[in-house]
């Protein structure tokens, strides 16, 4: 199997390594590029702990701030193996959405100690800091990085769709997909994904990819990056997995 990775690079690249070790090989074709935002470091005073939705959320923070020793509160595993990589110690994983890491954050700490950063992108999903200020909670959004939609899809990606070599896309956010059924419409490129499965880490993103013509669409039972790949590595060596879950309703093909 090959898929085509749409993640900003650097995630691409990590996912890309986990499915070589199943002997899935991967072309990288990223939907958003990432920017990180110059700026002083960030303000730490009363702060008791920092949320982080997105690895690159810890990416950018690492490059503005010198201070690992706040407990971080990671959205997901992948984001708290990069809050780890990056040097944090005291870090607390939850389900992989923000509702789960809303329901943890609250089960945890005490609204009374201090504020939450939230280390944040220009864009978001879903609405943590709301979940949090309704349990009482003092949530600040630093914004350090911005995700920019690409412009086109690459060539590589434009040549292995056309020649029908590509047997799977992966989708881990809506604007992802949104970006990606765009700009395989404008390179005129729709009837090239029939033959190609999609990847869906949640529902939402499969509801964002609705567009997409392709033979069949497939959504991780958890949005859990390591799940995903389970269903991944199921998919190519032909079997069912127990991380699937069909899209709440049908999509074209």
């Amino acid at each position: 199997m090959r898929v085509l990775i749409t993640r900003p690079r650097d995630d691409a690249e990590l996912l890309a390594r986990a499915l070589a070790g199943h002997g899935i090989r991967s072309l990288i074709a990223p939907m958003l590029e990432i920017v990180f935002l110059a700026g002083p470091p960030v303000a730490l005073d009363g702060v008791q702990a920092l949320l982080a939705t997105s690895a690159n959320g810890v990416r950018a923070f690492a490059r503005r701030e010198t201070h690992r020793d706040l407990p971080v509160y990671a959205v997901g595993p992948a984001t708290a193996e990069e809050a780890r990589r990056a040097g944090f110690s005291r870090v607390h994983v939850a389900g992989g959405d923000v509702v789960s890491l809303a329901a943890r954050v609250s089960a945890e700490l005490d609204p009374e100690a201090g504020t939450l950063v939230h280390m944040a992108g220009t864009a978001v999903a879903g609405d943590l800091a709301g979940a949090l200020d309704a349990a009482g909670y003092t949530v600040r959004r630093e914004i350090l990085y911005q995700a920019r939609r690409a412009r086109g899809l690459p060539p590589e990606a434009i040549a292995t769709l056309s020649a029908g070599t590509i047997d799977g896309v992966v989708l881990y956010s809506a604007r992802t997909a949104r970006t990606f059924a765009d700009l395989v419409d404008r390179a005129g490129l729709a009837p090239a994904l029939a033959g190609v499965i999609a990847f869906c880490l949640s529902p939402a993103v499969a509801d964002a990819a609705a567009g997409l013509r392709c033979a069949r669409m497939v959504v991780a039972a958890a949005p859990r990056s390591d799940v995903l790949v389970d269903v991944i590595v199921a998919a190519a060596l032909g079997r069912a997995d127990p991380h699937f879950v069909s899209p709440r309703r049908p999509f074209p093909c």
